[in-house]
């Protein structure tokens, strides 16, 4: 009995900081939100109870239905995009050579730095006049167009900064997952006559199911929570075509000081992509 008392104690002691930096920083401010979401909170002044009434003004908010659709339009293409950028480089750089690691490196770069870095680079990358991009492609009679000024090209500008910004990350984790499926499988499906497309898709694919599973709830989180390069990049412009939830909730929070209906929409976009990680892993158990 003393034993079991002493690892008790042990235990708790050990994990006794953690416990309390996870209460501090995250179960306490989630019940502070929670309970703003039903008040009318402006930080300066005083706030008054209204129940559920910021919930009900969200779906009445054609602003909040203009910015769920922006995101929902950078969700459905980044996370296919990202996705398969990840994992096309994965399959280029599974190899043990001194040229894949460095390579590994390089991609991985974007991935720890800056994203206000990474938007300002691209900001000057995109620019109509004198960005890169621009003159790469009329060097192939292609005029480019006005990328962050267009409210048609704005939201796939910043698409692709994106992902370029992002996949290194995602990349290194397919690369865990392909290292990890067994090899002599590879070579009893190459005993088989199995071609290099049959390979990937009845081996590589079922071997790698669960990363997949992993890296495309990410994704789909990430993706739904996109703020930094539409702020830094757009200002959510140009007319609103880069507006995205969490963009929004930021502008009612801190430009509007309506605290109370920015948390009630913390927790709106918190049930749709808990809904959507839901949906995703329900498909994901059908396919596997």
């Amino acid at each position: 009995r003393t034993t079991r008392t002493q690892q008790w104690i042990s235990g708790w002691t050990f994990i006794a900081l953690p416990v309390a930096l996870f209460l501090v920083f995250f179960i306490i401010p989630i019940g502070a939100a929670a309970y703003l979401s039903l008040t009318d909170y402006s930080i300066i002044g005083e706030f008054s109870w209204v129940g559920i009434a910021n919930y009900k003004a969200i779906f009445e908010d054609e602003f909040f239905w203009i910015a769920m659709r922006n995101t929902a339009y950078y969700t459905a293409l980044y996370v296919p995009l990202g996705i398969l950028t990840s994992l096309g480089t994965a399959l280029l750089l599974n190899r043990n050579t001194r040229v894949s690691r460095v390579f590994r490196t390089l991609f991985y770069i974007p991935v720890v730095s800056s994203s206000v870095a990474t938007a300002s680079i691209w900001i000057w990358l995109l620019n109509p006049q004198v960005g890169v991009i621009n003159i790469a492609l009329g060097k192939f009679g292609i005029d480019g167009p006005a990328w962050l000024e267009s409210s048609t090209w704005a939201m796939p500008a910043i698409i692709i900064m994106s992902v370029w910004a992002g996949f290194g990350g995602n990349m290194v984790i397919l690369l865990g997952g392909l290292q990890g499926v067994p090899g002599h499988l590879y070579e009893a499906a190459r005993i088989d006559g199995a071609s290099k497309w049959q390979q990937f898709r009845y081996v590589t694919m079922p071997g790698i199911s669960k990363t997949m599973f992993l890296v495309t709830t990410l994704q789909i989180i990430g993706a739904f929570q996109v703020f930094d390069q539409a702020y830094i990049m757009t200002k959510g412009g140009p007319g609103n075509a880069t507006v995205t939830i969490v963009y929004y909730i930021f502008d009612k929070g801190f430009g509007n000081l309506d605290m109370g209906y920015a948390s009630a929409m913390s927790f709106v976009l918190f049930a749709i992509i808990l809904v959507v990680s839901l949906i995703n892993a329900r498909v994901s158990n059908r396919s596997e």
